[in-house]
């Protein structure tokens, strides 16, 4: 029996580098792509089926030739994990056009040239799952976040979105959406981190997700997850009214 596959961007730190350990002791062969192709090459030196395939998502034809080699490798994908993502919460206090633009350029843009790479392959193939990592911050507006939480936003529509088009040749679209997970990128952050979680534990649930289950989407934790699914639902003037509390936002 052939062993199956999961290609994993953002493979190099955080959430996809323990994704890939996981996939990888559970016996996968595991396919990881980043910019940062020195931090790739160590976590394959480490783990025997997990392969290197550096990759810069913005770059439309990179992400078909890294696609390509991997199907040349292993001859067959059944999981893609998309999860590229940045995050500068100092530029994202006041309107920074570039930043935003640069922001939607690797969120958005860069998971929809994954997904580009490899939809003619899973629409032939009629099964696999494409996995779009959004996050809890594309639930609804936050203060200070003028980039990052629409990048994310656009990213959950787009993931209903395809949930009919690929589902039609049998394809299974799944969102993820990870609460605080202390990685490099939430590293950044100035505030504290309600019900923050390591690496090891967001790649336990999304494995068990992808693996075990048949969801839309994977979110977590419950505990923080369930109150802004909650919050969501609520009236504007309410929303608004609440999360200024919790955020502390005053009007000047």
């Amino acid at each position: 029996m052939n062993k199956k596959t999961i290609w994993i961007t953002g493979g190099s730190t955080g959430i996809g580098k323990a994704l890939a350990i996981k996939f990888a002791n559970e016996g996968w062969n595991v396919a990881i792509s980043a910019r940062r192709e020195q931090l790739l090459e160590a976590i394959s030196n480490e783990y025997e089926n997990i392969s290197s395939f550096p990759l810069d998502v913005t770059n439309k034809s990179n992400c078909n030739e890294v696609f390509n080699q991997i199907i040349n490798k292993f001859q067959n994908i059944d999981i893609c994990f998309f999860s590229t993502g940045t995050w500068d919460p100092k530029k994202e206090k006041d309107i920074d056009v570039e930043q935003i633009e640069n922001v939607f350029k690797v969120n958005f843009f860069g998971t929809l040239n994954s997904i580009k790479a490899v939809e003619e392959y899973f629409k032939n193939k009629k099964s696999g799952t494409i996995t779009i990592v959004s996050s809890i911050a594309g639930y609804r507006g936050l203060p200070n976040s003028t980039g990052y939480g629409p990048s994310k936003s656009a990213l959950n529509n787009l993931a209903e979105s395809l949930y009919f088009d690929f589902g039609r040749s049998n394809v299974r679209i799944c969102l993820v959406s990870p609460g605080f997970i202390k990685t490099p990128m939430t590293d950044k952050n100035d505030f504290k981190m309600p019900f923050l979680k390591t690496p090891e534990y967001a790649a336990e649930k999304i494995y068990d997700g992808l693996v075990n289950k048949n969801s839309f989407e994977i979110h977590f934790p419950k505990s923080l997850t369930m109150i802004l699914k909650i919050l969501s639902f609520l009236p504007n003037k309410i929303y608004f009214g609440l999360i200024g509390k919790l955020t502390k936002y005053q009007k000047k």
